[in-house]
């Protein structure tokens, strides 16, 4: 699945979160330089996960196990870079069978009416030394709302095998009923069993596509 091209021009024109004083400010040394190019995250070392409170004293956490991906990172320009993820809601995994099939139900993802999950970049922006902000589009549920990503790059390394491989570790923390995730089951004690705030977390490592 082709999700975009080495063409931005139709991207947003991005700056650093502090005022630039001179072209190191915002481009990068040569060794991410090296970097530049499109990846694919690797499944089978990654996770994209997510943990919310339940029934306000423990911290449910699972993640989706099918997705697809495409990246691209420019080395010399990181506010060039960009991202899209795809997810199956119909792979979520907390580890508990009965707790999953709710969580694909009309109460949450309602996985069969909508069985896709997807983020889309629009922007990013140089934080901090090796920090970025990645904004971006969340669509779920039919729903599109406005993300914001951090972002620690963790570092890059050639395997065994000759495979380029980067990784990064990104979070962000929701509101699941702007996507219209509104169940809303109490406690006797008159909190709630599902807390409104979600944690999504992006544990990433990505391989360098052939040709990049």
């Amino acid at each position: 699945m082709k999700l975009f091209t080495r063409n931005s021009s139709s991207r947003s024109a991005v700056t650093q979160d502090t005022p630039a004083s001179s072209d190191r400010d915002t481009r990068q040394g040569p060794g991410l330089s090296a970097l530049t190019g499109e990846w694919i995250i690797d499944a089978a070392h990654s996770r994209i996960g997510f943990s919310v409170r339940h029934a306000m004293v423990t911290t449910v956490r699972g993640a989706f196990t099918e997705y697809e991906s495409r990246l691209y990172f420019d080395g010399h320009d990181p506010s060039r870079s960009r991202a899209e993820i795809v997810l199956s809601s119909g792979s979520v995994d907390t580890g508990v069978e009965q707790r999953d099939a709710h969580l694909m139900s009309r109460d949450f993802l309602d996985a069969r009416a909508y069985p896709r999950i997807s983020f889309r970049s629009t922007e990013v922006r140089l934080a901090g030394q090796d920090v970025y902000r990645m904004s971006g589009d969340l669509t779920l549920r039919d729903t599109t709302r406005p993300v914001v990503l951090e972002l620690t790059y963790i570092g890059h390394v050639t395997d065994p095998f000759g495979d380029e491989r980067v990784g990064f570790d990104g979070t962000t923390t929701i509101n699941r009923s702007d996507w219209g995730l509104t169940y809303s089951a109490k406690l006797a004690q008159g909190g709630a069993m599902v807390s409104e705030k979600v944690r999504l977390q992006f544990d990433i490592a990505a391989i360098r596509t052939p040709g990049t």
